[in-house]
C-alpha cells in the first residue's frame, strides 16, 4: 500500500472527507485530490500536518508498520509553521549545541515553576 493509499483507508476510518481533511492539515484541497487522482504521494514537507491531521504515527504512515498500535492514541508531536513566534524559537534552539540547549532548557523549567508557583498564589 502507498503512502496516499494509506491516507485515503484512514479517511475512510475517520469517515473524514477530503475538505475536513484539506482544512484539518492545511493543505490545499486540489493538492488532496491531486494524489488520490494521479496516485501519487505527498511531499516529506506535508508528513507531520498529515499524520497530526488523522491521528497516525509518521511510521505508519510512510511504512504501514505501527508496532505500538498508536493510531488514534493522540500523538505527541507538533506541526509548527516556521514564520511563527515558536517556530523561530524551535529553528533558532536546533541550531545551538548541545550544552546551549541545555542551558536553554533549564531556563525554560525555571520559568515553567514560577508560574506554576504565581498561578498557586493567585
Amino acid at each position: 500500500m502507498t503512502i496516499s493509499e494509506r491516507i485515503f483507508e484512514r479517511l475512510r476510518q475517520l469517515d473524514m472527507t477530503q475538505k475536513e481533511f484539506a482544512k484539518k492539515a492545511g493543505i490545499q484541497q486540489s493538492t488532496i485530490s491531486e494524489w488520490k487522482k494521479n496516485r501519487t504521494n505527498p511531499s516529506s514537507d506535508k508528513v507531520l500536518a498529515i499524520c497530526k491531521a488523522l491521528d497516525v504515527s509518521p511510521e505508519w504512515l510512510l511504512s504501514g508498520v505501527d508496532p505500538a498500535e498508536s493510531r488514534g492514541k493522540n500523538q505527541m508531536y507538533y506541526t509548527v509553521d516556521l514564520s511563527t513566534d515558536s517556530g523561530i524559537l524551535l529553528s533558532e534552539f536546533n541550531k545551538l549545541d548541545k550544552q546551549e540547549r541545555n542551558r536553554i532548557l533549564g531556563y525554560v523549567a525555571v520559568f515553567a515553576a514560577m508560574q506554576k508557583e504565581r498561578k498557586q498564589r493567585e
